[in-house]
């Protein structure tokens, strides 16, 4: 035995009490000592405050200062339409039947969101996409663009400098493109005009909204509350909303932060399987379990060749030239086997199972559908 593990061993020794110095007593205390404790998460991690949430804005407007790159005027009348209007409102009339043939400017849709408790002057980032058959928003200037609201109201104006993450360049018919240069951002390019009004602090109750739903959980959740608080502070109204009484003896805001920080142990989560079905990806959590089954797995493929047959007549023999087409199909099966997939009780087992099937990715999308359907997976399935 080490020096360091007789230093513990003896430290250990001397903390147990005297009617239980046994070996069996020092190795039943190290038990308890070293379980290793449940992961516990921070309530405002596990739940929103019903009210507390961003909205969503939206605003059409024009960029301009492209270099040759904005919209085709002739395919895009609503961009002709926009700058037509703007230069009335600034006091230019144009004659009528005036067929503009623009290039430098774009129109675009701006969104943005304004999060919870924004007040006027302050500033948030908004994100330009071309909506025309703009090349590129790179270099461009957007005008001042009012953002409204789901209620129509104007809550915030933006302009400023865009800034594309992407380049390109084309000449005779050849064209290089890095990233995309449809969609432009501008930092701090929106000004808050109007705040939305607030009621958290004159309710006389906090409805908390877990991020899922589950009976459990929020029942954890309410159980923690009352521990802090005192009891009958909490009460889960389903599975989502617990509503929550303020206490007395704290400001709304200090209750709110004190309510943010107490940590909770959530329930166990079912097994859940997320499929993409475009890229092939699959992700599974830890709760996902296997049952002994029987895989067969083969793969089919099917090759079609067509090359062009040119039969020349002859010299002097008054024949024509004719093309004709040869095809050649080759039909490769590989040989299946069955194979058994044993039990799994945690994640290792099942992914160590699913890897001696050997199939690609997309065949693991079908195989995986195929063994949920036959009870062997123990796992909800999400197609993304």
């Amino acid at each position: 035995m080490s020096y360091i593990m007789r230093k513990i061993l003896k430290k250990a020794f001397n903390i147990v009490p005297a009617n239980c110095r046994g070996m069996a007593c020092v190795l039943f205390f190290f038990s308890v000592l070293f379980i290793t404790p449940a992961h516990a998460e921070r309530l405002k991690d596990l739940a929103t405050i019903q009210g507390v949430r961003s909205n969503q804005l939206l605003g059409y407007g024009l960029v301009v200062g492209l270099d040759g790159t904005g919209d085709q005027t002739t395919q895009t009348p609503f961009t002709v339409q926009s700058i037509i209007s703007m230069m009335q409102q600034m006091g230019v009339s144009l004659p009528p039947g005036t067929n503009l043939q623009l290039k430098n400017i774009a129109a675009v849709m701006v969104t943005s969101s304004l999060p919870a408790f924004a007040q006027p002057g302050q500033n948030l980032d908004v994100t330009v996409s071309s909506m025309g058959n703009a090349k590129s928003l790179r270099g461009g200037t957007l005008l001042m663009t009012p953002l409204k609201g789901a209620d129509g109201q104007v809550y915030a104006m933006a302009q400023g400098n865009l800034v594309v993450g992407g380049v390109g360049a084309s000449a005779n018919g050849s064209t290089t493109q890095i990233n995309h240069l449809s969609v432009g951002r501008i930092s701090d390019g929106a000004t808050v005009e109007r705040a939305i009004p607030s009621n958290i602090s004159q309710t006389d109750s906090i409805n908390l909204e877990l991020k899922e739903s589950d009976f459990s959980t929020a029942t954890l959740v309410v159980d923690a509350i009352n521990r802090k608080f005192g009891q009958n502070s909490a009460v889960a109204e389903n599975g989502r909303v617990i509503k929550v009484q303020p206490s007395a003896n704290l400001s709304r805001i200090a209750f709110l932060a004190a309510l943010e920080t107490i940590n909770v142990i959530p329930a166990a989560s079912n097994g859940k399987v997320i499929l993409n079905a475009r890229t092939g990806s699959v992700v599974m959590n830890r709760a996902v379990t296997l049952e002994s089954c029987a895989v067969s797995h083969g793969n089919l493929s099917v090759v079609i060749n067509t090359a062009p047959v040119i039969s020349q007549p002859g010299a002097l023999s008054g024949g024509q030239t004719v093309a004709t087409a040869r095809s050649q199909i080759e039909i490769t099966k590989e040989p299946g086997k069955v194979l058994l997939l044993n039990s799994g009780a945690n994640l290792a087992e099942v992914v160590k199972a699913l890897n001696a099937i050997g199939a690609t990715p997309q065949d693991l999308l079908a195989i995986l559908q195929a063994m949920k359907a036959a009870g062997s997976l123990h796992a909800d399935l999400e197609v993304i």
